[in-house]
């Protein structure tokens, strides 16, 4: 393949540069053997597909396997490469940011990326991705709801609608127009490290909370403002993989395999991406785990025949991220063989030049027909003029007032109201306005581990998070407020709490993603339990759990037990409900076990001897 250089900047992603290049690109016109400026691609006013059908009309063979390409922002070697290669998409992994992490630095970022897109001989616009999963969580200062899980418990179709329009404008203030989320996944195990991506064990909660794919990619279409490309993930089976089958790292189950019939299959894991092709949702991302030994990123049967043809999804399939190299046979076999498939567009997400060199080869060897390439390109350009953008192309900086808005973090301290879950209540809840609390617990004070995995950063990391609030700074904040006191302590001492009208202890879990968090227990740490024998041994005590599962409690008496999940940025709003400012509400999206040997558990199977059942919850009244 030949490669004309465009001669663009090198990859400084700096304001000035996007300014010299914005106006070097209205000065000057594309390259020799471009099209019409009046060709009908070009034209607004034309519907989208035949917008679609006349661009495919203009392009050669690599620029269709360009457009199939999505590239990881740190690997992209050189901003001329996007012209080059006719790059048509760039993504930020967990974590991956420009140096001027701020909304600001990021529009720079993206619309330098732009700029050097439409430099190509066509002008196609490159499309940006990330995992916004609980608000826009890579970049410092976003509105962190909480996780899936929590919106599970809470059980709110409108309120996961509000999120998701909520986490759109802070992504389009960024000039990010495309959101690898939500996941639609089934968890059938609670050790699985991705537990708190599901909103929960059966297919009912991921169904009727597949409403977030409105509020992302909004009531008026794609084309309006503040709208994001939305994404069913993780397709199919990845939240019911056998404990042990997984062949990546150390992981226990996240990328494993699902060994279920088809008629199981369908019944539990297929309804949530039925529900969201009947969103229209613009993408799918293809999941790493395997069914009874095939891997997903290969499975022609579930992506093309399920999906694209008895579904009827006309959006377009993206792989995960590098998981088409886990398709055994080498990479050039691993290659045609997603494509065959049906995966549309593959998240490389590093080494480009062999990906785009490969597929061309493959195509040209007879090994992918054109026809798939075509559907494949048709399936993104789609998307692209749904987007509006060939039109506007460039970051809408309006939208930077409503990241980490006050209207947001209101609606995500609503969000975790709803969310908490109360399972044991003697009656020492709600707290008295006045009463002197006695707190303990390393998860008190740490918005870090409330807020848990893809928070900054791929994994998550415990300390603070810019615009956070800890669950311990609510319950001052209204304690304050009411009269009373709180003393807090890390690790508690023995006659600590005494003096204390009701001791809380807040456990939980050190924050983590995907199968780095697999675990084959789910017992407390020894520091948690320490904390809640000391502590409900000096009087009435409440016990609240912040994690992205359940976790096996103690068998020492506690007056109250409740479940926070992982609430994100705004901790006052579990002090809100702990005070009776605001009712329990929750109700229990996984089965809470008693003991390590009973997992996996779920409602829907025998036995059946949970500690709380799924659907549980104690209501109480504002």
């Amino acid at each position: 393949m030949i490669r004309k250089s465009v001669l663009l900047p090198t990859a400084c992603l700096l304001p000035t540069v996007v300014l010299l290049l914005s106006t070097a690109l209205a000065a000057t016109p594309f390259t020799t053997g471009a099209p019409a400026a009046n060709a009908p691609y070009r034209n607004a006013a034309l519907p989208v597909d035949a917008r679609v059908n006349d661009l495919l009309l203009h392009m050669t063979l690599d620029e269709k396997i360009g457009q199939m390409t999505q590239a990881e922002r740190g690997a992209v070697r050189d901003l001329n490469d996007m012209a080059v290669f006719g790059i048509g998409s760039v993504l930020s992994g967990g974590g991956s940011g420009p140096a001027d992490n701020t909304p600001q630095g990021w529009a720079a970022m993206v619309d330098a990326f732009q700029v050097a897109a439409l430099r190509s001989r066509l002008g196609i616009p490159m499309l940006y991705g990330a995992d916004a999963v609980h608000g826009h969580n890579n970049v410092p200062g976003a509105t962190l709801f909480p996780h899936n899980i929590g919106l599970g418990a809470a059980g709110d179709p409108d309120l996961a609608r509000r999120i998701g329009r909520a986490t759109a404008e802070e992504m389009t203030g960024t000039g990010v127009r495309w959101n690898f989320s939500p996941c639609l996944c089934v968890a059938r195990d609670v050790r699985w490290g991705r537990t708190y991506e599901s909103f929960g064990e059966t297919p009912a909660l991921p169904v009727a909370l597949s409403t977030i794919i409105d509020g992302y990619q909004g009531a008026g279409g794609l084309a309006q403002p503040g709208a994001v490309l939305a994404t069913a993930k993780h397709y199919l089976g990845d939240g019911g993989t056998t404990f042990g089958s997984s062949t990546t790292d150390t992981y226990l189950l996240d990328q494993g395999d699902t060994r279920l019939s088809e008629a199981e299959l369908r019944r539990v894991h297929l309804p949530p991406f039925r529900a969201a092709v009947a969103r229209n949702v613009g993408s799918v991302m293809v999941s790493f785990s395997g069914w009874n030994g095939t891997k997903l990123h290969g499975d022609r049967y579930l992506i093309t025949d399920v999906l694209k043809k008895e579904l009827g999804f006309t959006g377009l399939v993206i792989s995960d991220w590098a998981g088409v190299d886990q398709i055994p046979g080498g990479y050039p076999v691993a290659v045609r063989t997603a494509i065959n498939a049906g995966i549309d567009m593959v998240m490389v997400p590093n080494d480009y030049v062999r990906f785009v060199d490969t597929l061309s080869a493959e195509v040209r060897a007879g090994r992918v027909p054109m026809s798939r390439i075509d559907d494949a390109v048709t399936r993104i350009l789609r998307q692209k003029f749904r987007l509006g953008l060939f039109e506007r192309p460039m970051t809408d900086a309006s939208f930077q007032r409503t990241f980490g808005s006050p209207e947001h973090r209101a609606l995500a301290r609503e969000a975790v109201q709803k969310s908490l879950v109360l399972l044991r209540n003697d009656g020492v809840l709600p707290l008295r306005p006045g009463a002197r609390l006695f707190v303990a617990g390393q998860s008190a004070d740490d918005v870090g581990r409330q807020s848990g995995g893809w928070t900054l950063t791929w994994q998550g990391q415990n300390g603070p998070v810019p615009g956070g609030t800890s669950l311990l700074a609510g319950l001052r904040q209204l304690s304050e407020a009411g009269g009373g006191s709180v003393t807090y302590a890390r690790a508690a001492q023995p006659g600590q709490a005494r003096d204390a009208d009701v001791g809380l202890v807040v456990v939980g879990e050190t924050p983590y993603a995907e199968g780095k968090g697999d675990r084959a227990s789910l017992a407390l740490n020894a520091e948690d339990t320490a904390n809640i024998r000391t502590v409900c041994a000096d009087g009435p005590c409440v016990v609240v759990t912040v994690s992205g599962r359940p976790l096996i409690l103690p068998d020492t008496p506690m007056n109250a037990v409740v479940a926070a999940w992982l609430p994100g940025s705004e901790g006052a709003g579990v002090a809100d409900v702990l005070y009776g400012r605001a009712p329990f509400t929750g109700r229990l999206p996984v089965s809470w076990p008693r003991r390590d040997d009973q997992l996996p558990l779920n409602a829907d199977t025998r036995p059946y001897d949970p500690l709380f059942p799924a659907g549980f919850g104690l209501i109480t009244r504002p």
